[in-house]
């Protein structure tokens, strides 16, 4: 994304109100634009592949296809924008989940619009964005279920790589920063997870940041 250009957003919502309302307040700002929106998770799958967004706004509580189910379906058909779950559930098994499956944040529907416009350009700026409330139950979760991390397994590059992961930077940013393709850096990034016994990059860039790896 070029930063002279507005971030693309999709946004997936079963709720026209609710959809309405945010495509309301980001039409006024010049650095975000909504280019799709879609109802169901069949639309959302359908609609990132034909517009490619730089983010995706999705609900959790969907009926059908929920919101969890979307998003794996999504990372699994090799959508890399930057997903953000936007719901109404501050269940601490709910973050887990999502997190795990490969949303670059979770922001809950109750907060103020301006702080909603912060999230999502900290989002689309390929930082983690999770609601303020949330950050203190992720890493306490995170801190329950971690076994020690084989760090030591990691080469320096991959070290770099979970370094770059800790302050939320997105493969392409990863790439340009080390000077390397974003293929290579896909392929360090599923090493970095695989010696580390984590799922998504949310989980490494948490954790790293916890252990002061970062």
């Amino acid at each position: 994304m070029n930063s002279h250009e507005p971030a693309r957003l999709l946004l997936v919502d079963d709720h026209p109100m609710m959809r309405k309302g945010v495509i309301q307040l980001l039409e006024m700002e010049d650095d975000l634009r909504v280019v799709g929106e879609a109802s169901d998770g069949a639309t959302a799958l359908r609609l990132a592949a034909e517009l490619e967004p730089d983010m995706i706004l999705l609900d959790l509580n969907m009926k059908g296809m929920n919101g969890l189910e979307t998003l794996r379906a999504l990372r699994e058909a090799g959508v890399d924008a930057r997903i953000v779950v936007f719901t109404v559930s501050d269940d601490r098994a709910d973050v887990i989940n999502v997190l795990r499956a490969g949303a670059d944040g979770y922001l809950l529907k109750d907060m103020e619009p301006e702080r909603l416009l912060e999230h999502i350009r900290q989002a689309a700026t390929g930082q983690l964005s999770i609601s303020p409330q949330l950050t203190q139950v992720l890493a306490q979760a995170l801190r329950g279920d971690m076994q020690p991390k084989r760090v030591e397994e990691l080469t320096e590059r991959e070290r770099q790589i979970l370094r770059q992961l800790a302050q939320g930077a997105s493969n392409k940013m990863i790439a340009r920063k080390l000077d390397i393709t974003e293929g290579t850096v896909k392929v360090h990034v599923k090493r970095v997870l695989h010696k580390l016994g984590m799922r998504s990059r949310v989980e490494a860039a948490v954790w790293a940041v916890e252990n002061r790896l970062a």
